[in-house]
């Protein structure tokens, strides 16, 4: 077994002549499919940001552990009214950001208030929507009052979105992002790599035992695999070729973690603009692709289909995958009576999951009948034409997000173009019910609705594969939320 060293400090020599040791920096390479744009994930919807930033350079007033609980972060302790309504968090009083700046109440509130602007680039405003006002008690102490009761705003106050920044620091964050976690930012070479540092004045700097963290943004399965077989990896925890797992398997230098993760792969319809905005022109599509082609085809057998928009080992999952059962001329006939004639074009980003089934769905449909035109186009161009602009017909995408049923009730301006009053009510029932049992009957009712209305095609739940060199622990099998903590990974 390999050890990861990299020396900091030339040794000196003694009076007595001997050399006394030298100091070594343990270093963690993590391999990345996905480089974001942007480094700040209260403005940027990318899921790469959460996974390298969130809850290791920033961190939240509550966290998420690996099973899906909520636990104390930068909250310490909280309160709740017993009317649901009143939220009073106790904050640690130990915690400094990377620039050396004070943490206080005062922090929370400037992040949740620049979160609640009208201006706000926050990407996921359904967080702040039941937020009423947040107060300052005292330094440690800030009151969050809301205008509705939030079966998820502990939850939700984990993630990335609602991660703590300071007035001082914020207008830099897009590139220099300061937080006050574990680790610091230490450095970003667009197209190569990011690189954290340990945060030796973080309160728990001494259950840390990685002085570097590397994140090498590598798209190409084939060059991440040599990369890990060369041994300048020792994880990728997203590793994005299915195919190539067998062999990493049966290399005793490495182990192979396959977990779940919140991921819904979606054939993505713009319910806004003609074809898509006919019910029978979506239930056409669902009717002509074949998820278990796809599922093979693309994931080389390692995922799990779904019918509707959630993942299978959740609680309150239905499976619905046989509501539109795969009927090449049932498809085409649909598409015939919805006037389906004109080409489709189904835009994917650059993911191979994304890019390996768009060619399998383009050919589906032509057995269908219909003429999809297949562009494959750059992060950057998917964020702003398809997921700002709606300019697009389909595309292929993993939402990673958890609990975001809540997607469908975002109205016409989210990507989807999707509105519907009667999925409204029900996403507000579900969001302000305490009873779990009842939740998760309301969460029934929402997958079969999406699912009837044929909003999107759904899938498979993208799967979580990971590849560790041998001596490297710590990595969540699952993945619960976005973000991996890594003060808890280990280097042999």
């Amino acid at each position: 077994m390999k050890i990861r060293r990299l020396g900091l400090a030339a040794a000196f020599l003694s009076t007595t002549a001997f050399a006394a040791p030298a100091i070594a920096e343990t270093v963690l390479r993590i391999g990345l499919q996905q480089e974001p744009t942007v480094l700040d994930p209260t403005t940027d919807a990318t899921a790469s940001i959460d996974g390298m930033l969130a809850q290791n350079v920033f961190e939240s007033l509550t966290t998420v552990d690996e099973s899906g609980a909520v636990q104390p972060q930068l909250a310490e302790a909280w309160e709740i009214s017993e009317d649901g309504l009143t939220y009073s968090f106790t904050l640690v009083e130990d915690a400094r950001f990377h620039d050396g700046t004070a943490f206080d109440a005062e922090d929370v509130k400037f992040t949740f208030d620049r979160a609640m602007a009208e201006d706000s680039t926050n990407p996921s405003k359904s967080i702040w929507e039941p937020i009423e006002s947040v107060t300052v008690i005292d330094p440690q102490t800030v009151e969050v009052k809301l205008s509705r009761k939030d079966a998820f705003l502990l939850f939700n106050l984990a993630q990335g979105d609602a991660s703590i920044v300071a007035t001082e620091s914020v207008a830099d964050a897009a590139t220099k992002p300061v937080g006050t976690g574990p680790f610091r930012f230490d450095g970003w070479t667009r197209g190569d790599r990011l690189t954290l540092a340990k945060f030796e004045d973080h309160r728990d700097a001494g259950s840390v035992a990685i002085d570097k963290v590397e994140f090498r943004f590598i798209s190409d399965p084939a060059a991440a695999t040599a990369a890990l077989m060369a041994e300048e990896l020792d994880a990728f925890p997203g590793f994005p070729a299915p195919e190539l797992l067998d062999q990493f398997e049966a290399d005793p230098r490495f182990k192979v973690v396959v977990g779940s993760t919140e991921g819904e792969v979606i054939l993505a319809l713009n319910n806004g603009k003609a074809p898509f905005d006919k019910l029978e022109a979506r239930q056409a599509v669902s009717h002509a692709i074949d998820r278990n082609e796809i599922i093979d085809g693309a994931m080389y057998g390692r995922a799990v289909p779904i019918g509707s928009f959630y993942p299978p080992h959740g609680p309150a999952y239905v499976d619905l995958t046989g509501m539109y059962p795969h009927d090449t001329d049932k498809a085409k006939s649909m598409f015939e009576q919805a006037g389906v004639g004109e080409e489709i074009v189904l835009r994917v980003p650059p993911f191979p999951y994304a890019t390996r089934s768009g060619e399998i769905v383009q050919a589906q449909m032509a057995e269908a009948g219909v003429n999809v035109k297949l562009e494959n186009v750059e992060w950057g161009f998917w964020i702003d034409e398809v997921y700002k602009k709606q300019n697009y017909d389909m595309t292929i995408i993993a939402h990673t997000s958890p609990n975001d049923l809540g997607n469908f009730a975002r109205g016409p301006e989210y990507f989807y173009a999707f509105q519907s009053d009667d999925f409204d009510a029900l996403w507000d029932g579900i969001k302000t019910e305490a009873d779990m049992a009842k939740r998760e009957e309301m969460l029934k009712q929402a997958q079969s609705y999406v699912a009837e209305n044929a909003v999107h095609a759904f899938l498979f739940q993208l799967p979580k594969l990971g590849v560790y060199r041998d001596g490297v622990e710590g990595f969540w099998a699952a993945s619960p939320v976005l973000f991996q903590p890594l003060a808890g990974v280990t280097v042999e």
